[in-house]
């Protein structure tokens, strides 16, 4: 029982040896299990929320007897095995995100729910072993760490495509860049291969009024403004092959 001056995370009506009150404090603290006069006392932790580094601790007792509290027989009474299946059902949201995801952003937002879930699951597994160990004769301690292993591997192995992923899609999106790059740097040194061709020439044209006599001028006047539209669309043609030329792949 506990002592009055002492306050306790566990319900009053557990009958816990003291020292179980006397170790806890007012966080749950890490995943673990305590012993104490043939007692087990596992604290466990909740799935991980997002955006929050706030854990929900767990509470399981079993007795001297055996007998598991809270039994998990009701919804308003969920045992160990209620936890894992919270677990479970948080890797299985996960990896469907992750089988939708696309870009370096989405991969990055995965991660970050991945990595407390990665911890939490491994710490898990190791407070129902270290259960396990006390309580040997336990079939039921020996499911749930089954499971619990099961989660941590599970959720490592999420982790580890959800990296991959993303450097991956890191990796391709630089490759591209430098795609990108080269390809307006092999533009850029075309257009100054043309400039430098044609700039002296149509300065010259510019600085001595260059008009030639096409003898074309009667028919400009007939047919006008044809001429300067045909002038134009041709113009406007060899703009279009100079820019396809530009931008060509080498």
């Amino acid at each position: 029982m506990a002592h009055p001056s002492v306050r306790s995370l566990l319900p009053l009506s557990w009958q816990v040896p003291d020292e179980f009150h006397r170790r806890l404090g007012d966080q749950p603290g890490r995943q673990r299990t305590m012993k104490a006069d043939g007692h087990l006392l596992v604290i466990l932790h909740a799935p991980p929320a997002p955006d929050t580094t706030e854990r929900e601790g767990r509470f399981f007792w079993r007795d001297a007897n055996g007998t598991w509290t809270p039994p998990g027989t009701a919804p308003s009474q969920p045992g160990v095995g209620q936890l894992l299946a919270d677990y479970e059902r948080m890797i299985d949201r996960l990896q469907e995100t992750e089988d939708k995801a696309q870009t370096a952003r989405e991969y990055f937002n995965l991660l970050n729910q991945l990595n407390p879930l990665v911890r939490s699951t491994r710490n898990l597994h190791e407070a129902l072993q270290d259960a396990r160990e006390g309580a040997p004769d336990d079939r039921q301690l020996l499911l749930w760490r089954d499971r619990a292993y099961a989660l941590a591997r599970s959720a490592e192995l999420l982790h580890n495509d959800s990296k991959n992923a993303l450097d991956f899609a890191v990796a391709q999106r630089a490759e591209e860049e430098a795609e990108s790059s080269r390809q307006a740097a092999t533009a850029a040194y075309r257009l100054n291969m043309l400039v430098a061709c044609f700039f002296p020439m149509a300065t010259l044209a510019a600085i001595f009024g260059v008009n030639l006599h096409h003898g074309m001028e009667a028919w400009d006047e007939r047919f006008a403004p044809l001429p300067m539209v045909a002038i134009l669309g041709g113009g406007l043609l060899m703009g279009i092959v100079l820019m396809l030329f530009i931008k060509r792949k080498s």
